[in-house]
């Protein structure tokens, strides 16, 4: 590269920084003064000084010619360019403004604040160009990789160890089969079979069992409240209680072999329900009035969204013990406990 012209446009460089700056020159030959310097390639000059608000430019005969920064930080704050003073609070502004992501100047935005308002669902998230802003196209794969975990994640043994749960299995080898064949998760295995019925008593007025599904993430988060409101409410209402379970990667038809196995009245069914891009912890519980083989899906009732930002977890298992005695009161469950009431 051409030393003259590295020299020039240096030499432009500080002219043009020291015609635009407005605030007092801070004297450059203090020698205590800490600066930054680099070496300028030409040499074979004489030495020649030209002072400037940020910088000095120092030729003399020998082989290096310096330009000294001082270091910004020994400058008053009042002495700075307004532009420097102001570059904070536009990048806070701008960071507000990113997090407010939406549709600028919409129609009517009254009516876009009431929509937003209703639901948690990305509405008026705007766009940029034919794409997602990135904001929004971050957060929606953020969301995505939640979901993924969820399915594919295992609910901690020690929260299994806490509520004194067993673990069986249903006909479920992997992961990617429970997926693929919804069947096998609505089966108990023989060993599972064996030893819930080594376990558990026959013909309890409630069954409660826990299940993964489809997010361990819901069961983490939300079944230890609803669990144990749920004892006290069937508790308060003096109702026999089973010995309670884990099933690992079930199925919401499994409750039919446990229905056949122990011959409840009612059972019910705590577990995870399919994650989406606004939740991936939310729990559902199912209810049916003695279940058995065969049963259709009517005969079912459930209580969704049960997670911090649908139903109070606690408030759930109260709730849904006040809905085991509406069930045994009619002996119905599902369309048939509607009928029934009305």
């Amino acid at each position: 590269m051409n030393p003259e012209l590295i020299e020039k446009i240096t030499r432009s460089i500080v002219e043009k920084l020291e015609q635009q700056s407005s605030f007092e020159q801070s004297s450059p030959t203090d020698d205590n003064q800490s600066s930054v310097t680099f070496w300028a390639h030409t040499s074979n000059a004489n030495k020649k000084v030209i002072n400037g608000p940020l910088a000095e430019v120092v030729e003399d005969g020998s082989e290096k010619e310096l330009i000294k920064f001082p270091n910004i930080q020994e400058f008053d704050s009042t002495s700075l360019p307004e532009s420097k003073m102001t570059i904070p609070q536009e990048e806070k502004d701008i960071e507000s403004k990113q997090q407010v992501a939406g549709i600028k100047n919409p129609v009517n935005q009254e009516e876009l604040d009431t929509l937003i308002q209703k639901t948690p669902a990305r509405i008026g998230i705007g766009r940029a160009g034919l794409r997602p802003r990135t904001e929004t196209w971050l957060k929606f794969r953020y969301d995505h990789a939640a979901a993924v975990d969820a399915v594919y994640g295992n609910v901690n043994d020690n929260l299994l160890k806490r509520l004194n749960l067993f673990k069986v299995n249903t006909q479920v080898t992997d992961k990617e089969v429970y997926i693929r064949r919804p069947d096998y998760g609505r089966k108990l295995s023989d060993e599972a079979k064996k030893c819930i019925q080594e376990k558990c008593t026959k013909s309890p007025t409630v069954q409660i069992i826990v299940s993964d599904g489809l997010s361990s993430k819901a069961i983490e988060e939300n079944v230890e409240d609803v669990y144990l409101s749920l004892q006290q409410s069937l508790k308060s209402a003096d109702l026999d209680v089973g010995v309670p379970f884990y099933i690992e990667k079930g199925r919401v038809a499994v409750m039919d072999d446990i229905g056949e196995l122990l011959t409840p009245k009612v059972v019910v069914l705590l577990i995870g329900e399919r994650p989406g891009l606004i939740s991936a912890e939310s729990l559902s519980a199912y209810l049916c009035y003695e279940p058995r083989k065969g049963m259709i899906e009517a005969e079912r009732m459930v209580v969704s969204n049960i997670h911090k930002g649908g139903i109070p977890p606690v408030e759930a298992g109260a709730y849904l013990g006040t809905l085991v005695q509406k069930i045994l009161k009619y002996e119905a469950s599902g369309v048939s406990l509607v009928q029934k009431e009305q």
